[in-house]
């Protein structure tokens, strides 16, 4: 009898253990699935309305490639589609058709942040829709709940040498991840390839969940002797990265906000982005698609131009200081003008696509003229926004003499105690990670094929060349 008792208190305990479990994870999925549900017919209805517009236009030329293109970076060449943003000359970057100041009025904010929420430009940039506060709130409840990262990794991860560069600790943690991914197993087990969309969605938002995890553990490993903090699921995705990074209060949250919203997408043809998805049509599952985008994302010409904008920066001061000037226009023209005459450029200003100041420069500036106008580096920042693209128009050597992103991004940074350059790429790649992995689910869902260009030998052009025409 008192077996038979034991028993039973032994099957009503699993019971109630495995109902609770059921129904978390019935919670998560039914989450999932809403967002699934949302996404399909979107993605049929516009695969449907490619298909048409192919029939009909496909034949249409988007552009002359000519000899100099293939030398240069392919610049100019029209032969992309990415669906979650457009960057115009004039107009700069629009997420889903809509602005940087647009998405700061529209999207959902925290209940005591002026910023929006970069789990809003999520939502928007994989539905297209501006998303209401509950859907948010929604969202971040779903990313906490898939953040956890198994020990084994986080003891890998804990085990890369100090020395090693940030950056190359996030490619490596982010490939230790992929053991995870549900896309590569139902790849292997044979899903059909209407199905591969949905299997990427599941990589994407657990990969998505978990990057500010092993983004703050590197930080603290590298910076603060392997210190960790705890996470806060009370908070949404960029102030819980904030806190865990070790840092705290509305104005740094918020901070956060910004630029992990600004940072997420910049149309498809910049390194990151092409990468990622290059990778992506491969098949490669989202985590290797990742790691490789945020290996492109390391590069001096990409991702670390803030860090030599910030190194830039301190030098000139210096520099002026040396020379008995202060922080002025008349001194700060002759600084720049020296600079140009040793054949040195002005970092962060110019852009390959945009002919105006970027946009997200400007939303920085407002926040620094708003939270820390006093600050010296940002008085520095400001004169020289305000006398530059004079100067570089005089000169007439740049299509583009307006700041960039990159000319304002590591002055806050610093100012909030953010002071480990070698650290800003890492931040930039958790924000860039939103836009290519909800550009990836379009991909699969779209049906992308493999991305194959044509390539040339200098030999074979040069015995070409004679027998094309010339460019209008």
């Amino acid at each position: 009898k008192a077996l038979k008792k034991k028993k039973k208190k032994m099957l009503r305990t699993f019971v109630k253990r495995t109902t609770r479990t059921i129904k978390t994870t019935k919670g998560l999925r039914n989450y999932s699935m809403n967002l699934k549900k949302e996404l399909e017919p979107k993605l049929k209805e516009h695969s449907e309305q490619v298909k048409k517009f192919r029939a009909e236009h496909g034949n249409k030329v988007l552009c002359e490639a000519t000899i100099d293109m293939a030398y240069t970076g392919m610049r100019g060449n029209r032969s992309l589609v990415t669906e979650t943003s457009l960057l115009d000359a004039e107009e700069g970057i629009r997420f889903r058709g809509y602005s940087i100041p647009e998405c700061q009025e529209k999207l959902p904010r925290a209940p005591n942040g002026e910023e929006p929420l970069p789990e809003g430009m999520l939502y928007l940039l994989l539905t297209g829709e501006i998303p209401t506060n509950e859907q948010v709130k929604e969202l971040t409840e779903e990313l906490h709940k898939r953040s956890k990262v198994n020990e084994e990794t986080l003891k890998i991860i804990d085990s890369l040498p100090k020395t090693l560069h940030p950056m190359s600790q996030f490619v490596t943690a982010i490939t230790l991840l992929q053991e995870e991914s549900k896309f590569a197993k139902a790849y292997r087990d044979g899903c059909h390839k209407s199905e591969y969309w949905e299997h990427t969605y599941e990589d994407v938002l657990d990969l998505i969940a978990k990057l500010p995890y092993i983004a703050a553990r590197i930080y603290r490993n590298v910076f603060h002797n392997g210190e960790h903090l705890e996470d806060d699921k009370e908070l949404d995705w960029g102030a819980n990265y904030a806190k865990m990074m070790g840092f705290k209060g509305d104005t740094v949250y918020d901070l956060f906000r910004l630029y992990l919203t600004i940072h997420t997408d910049h149309e498809g043809g910049n390194v990151s982005a092409h990468t990622t998805h290059l990778v992506g049509s491969a098949l490669s599952d989202p985590y290797l698609s990742l790691a490789a985008g945020m290996a492109g994302l390391a590069g001096p010409l990409h991702g670390l131009a803030n860090q030599e904008v910030l190194r830039w920066l301190k030098e000139l001061k210096s520099d002026l200081y040396a020379k008995g000037r202060s922080i002025n226009k008349e001194h700060l023209t002759e600084q720049i003008w020296e600079t140009l005459n040793e054949g040195r450029v002005v970092p962060g200003f110019g852009h390959a696509v945009l002919r105006k100041t970027d946009p997200r420069y400007t939303c920085q500036r407002e926040f620094a003229l708003k939270h820390m106008k006093d600050d010296e580096l940002f008085r520095l920042v400001d004169v020289i926004y305000q006398i530059t693209p004079g100067i570089l128009t005089e000169q007439g050597k740049t299509k583009n003499p307006y700041p960039n992103v990159d000319a304002h991004s590591g002055c806050l940074l610093q100012h909030y105690g953010i002071v480990e350059e070698d650290y800003y790429t890492v931040m930039f790649g958790v924000s860039r990670a939103i836009g290519v992995l909800a550009s990836l689910v379009w991909d699969r869902g779209m049906g992308m094929p493999i991305e194959r260009p044509k390539s040339f030998t200098s030999e074979a052009l040069m015995k070409l060349a004679p027998t094309l025409p010339t460019k209008k």
